[in-house]
């Protein structure tokens, strides 16, 4: 039998897509054209951290495509990067990371400073829901996987 959300999940859920939405409302220039290298994590040298919250969003809305387990990568790319198409999954629930760092040809990465009160959001909806730090991607969403 799944499990079923309880009000505290429904509630980070709702949080982690208000701290989304007002990030995209935020008039900061980037033009990603599904360049994908950042999805490269072995060839970036670099995994998104999720905080509990947005470990959460993530899961729920890969389980909404009927999978139930993270693929095998044996590239080295995002699992939620489809492997024939190269369009993400979860593209309008990815974290936040994947929202803010961009490649350099796209706009480069957010400065901290222009998003440190929504990472600050982010985390404490994590610690409510018993989260301690932000977990590299595979790990933090297996979890609710």
């Amino acid at each position: 039998m799944p499990r079923r959300e309880d009000s505290a999940e429904r509630s980070a859920i709702a949080g982690v897509r208000e701290i989304y939405s007002e990030l995209e409302s935020r008039p900061i220039e980037r033009s990603c054209a599904l360049r994908t290298e950042c999805c490269r994590f072995r060839l970036t040298g670099k995994t998104p951290h999720l905080t509990k919250g947005e470990a959460l969003v993530a899961a729920r809305t890969f389980k909404a495509t009927g999978r139930k387990a993270l693929p095998p990568s044996p590239d080295g790319a995002c699992p939620f990067l489809h492997p024939q198409t190269s369009r993400c999954l979860i593209y309008d629930s990815r974290p936040f990371g994947c929202r803010t760092h961009f490649c350099a040809p796209a706009g480069g990465p957010y400065a901290r400073r222009e998003v440190a009160d929504l990472i600050r959001r982010l985390e404490t909806i994590g610690h409510a829901l018993g989260g301690r730090d932000a977990r590299p991607l595979e790990s933090a969403v297996a979890d609710y996987l």
